[in-house]
């Protein structure tokens, strides 16, 4: 592909130029979407940047504001897009379903969402005998169907999370979301603990891995025995913690807690709905890296490649437990969105989606750590595959957070066609995590972006 101008006075990189010609824009102007978007939605509804980015069009790892400018989507709609925006074959098989049946509920019988039920189970490991399926429209409903499933059970109500961690937006998932800048003060967390994550950048401890003897892991033992007291539903957590800013814990971190949790009786939840379906690189689940198999998953995001989609996956003995009640979800397995999900599945399979996202995503780990000894902007770089995270500082000792400079990065960036996202609880850490289908040019107009827009900031 050849290089492309973003047209910013004093800028070198240069950003691969896609072969997708964008369609012109005949819509309203950006000044009066931000004026309809400010007078009739709600204000809680965040925007990035000082000058908000109006997107008309997207085409792989591509975006296209409504002035034609092309950007390299680093954050894949907050880790949503899987495959690449509109995906021909995704795009395909939707609209063919769109025309055909908009809307079915659970009720009555559908073919596909069968069919993407056995897809899902088969690439669980094999003997988890994980293979329940109870599809929803979030990745908060599907963390809210852990938690009641859990609960019903064990029998016990006490759910442990871990601090810094995030699962979802209703307010039982706020509950186990302990990250200070996501809750709410209504946000209700009756019989909802927090244990010590595996973020050894910033130990609460102030002990050094591996001369640690595990204590964050150890945590969730005393969490238990002092606090539910002894009783226990279930953990929650993230194989490596998104929204806290690619928190990647030691590799025997979730073992030991795995470990402690099962032994007081309570079951192992992985949330992968940031960590899934192969954006580690080395395997297709998250919790698969650290040597576990948790008792049940929640997904969401790139699980449907940007379709309002989650899906909650268990043993049939837990799963029976929904039958205790008349539980019932409308839009949950609608046929466009397992449609559009089963395609996604199909996708990451056929095209060796979890090996570009090693293959790519090592070679843009490798590039951002060679920026780590240029710039002392950076404390530490960490994460697999294409879920990676650059934890900004002020100084490397004190590591002191630089949440400002970090702002200031995502505007250069965006000044330079380059999108990526921002996270941790200080709002440090820079959140690099593209569009799956992401090629080595691109990971290097990433690098070569960042390392002169560092530059400047540092």
């Amino acid at each position: 592909m050849s290089p492309q101008s973003t047209g910013t006075a004093g800028v070198k990189v240069s950003l691969p130029v896609s072969t997708h010609k964008p369609a012109p824009y005949n819509g309203p102007a950006r000044d009066e979407v931000l004026a309809l978007r400010r007078e009739y939605l709600t204000p809680g509804l965040l925007t990035f940047y000082k000058e908000p980015l109006l997107v008309v069009e997207g085409h792989m790892q591509y975006l296209w504001d409504e002035k034609g400018k092309q950007y390299l989507d680093g954050f894949a709609g907050i880790v949503t897009v899987s495959v690449g925006h509109c995906h021909p074959q995704v795009v395909k098989k939707v609209t063919e379903q769109l025309g055909r049946l908009q809307h079915t509920t659970t009720i009555y019988l559908h073919p596909t969402i069968g069919q993407y039920g056995r897809k899902m189970a088969e690439h669980m490991p094999a003997g988890s005998k994980l293979s329940s399926n109870y599809f929803t429209n979030s990745g908060s409903e599907a963390n809210e169907i852990a938690i009641l499933m859990s609960r019903e059970f064990t029998g016990n109500a006490d759910v442990i999370s871990l601090r810094n961690g995030y699962h979802g937006g209703t307010q039982a998932a706020m509950a186990l979301t302990a990250h200070g800048t996501w809750k709410f003060k209504t946000s209700p967390s009756v019989g909802v603990k927090n244990a010590m994550p595996g973020y050894c950048y910033r130990c609460p401890y102030d002990l050094e891995y591996p001369n640690c003897e595990m204590k964050c892991a150890h945590d969730i033992e005393n969490v238990i025995r002092y606090q539910t007291p002894g009783e226990v539903a279930c953990f929650i957590g993230e194989p490596i913690q998104g929204v806290g800013g690619a928190v990647t814990p030691p590799p025997e971190y979730f073992g030991i807690v795995y470990d402690i949790v099962r032994k007081y009786g309570g079951l192992c939840i992985a949330d992968e709905v940031q960590t899934g379906f192969g954006r580690t690189g080395t395997k297709f689940w998250g919790f698969e890296n650290w040597g576990v198999t948790p008792d049940i998953v929640t997904m969401a995001k790139g699980i449907g490649n940007g379709i309002p989609l989650g899906n909650c996956i268990t043993r049939p003995e837990i799963a029976a437990t929904m039958k205790n009640r008349i539980h019932f979800n409308t839009y949950g397995g609608n046929p466009i969105s397992v449609t559009q999900g089963l395609a996604t599945l199909e996708v990451i399979d056929a095209e060796n989606i979890q090996q570009n996202a090693h293959k790519v995503g090592t070679h843009l780990k490798d590039r951002l750590s060679a920026l780590q000894d240029k710039h002392a902007l950076i404390g530490e770089v960490r994460g697999m595959g294409l879920m990676l995270g650059v934890e900004l500082v002020r100084d490397r000792k004190s590591k002191e957070p630089a949440n400002t400079e970090t702002a200031d990065v995502l505007e250069k960036c965006k000044e330079r066609g380059l999108l990526i996202g921002k996270g941790g609880l200080y709002g440090n850490v820079l959140r690099i995590k593209p569009p799956m289908c992401l090629t080595t040019a691109d990971a290097d107009f990433m690098a070569d972006c960042l390392d002169e827009v560092f530059g400047l900031v540092g």
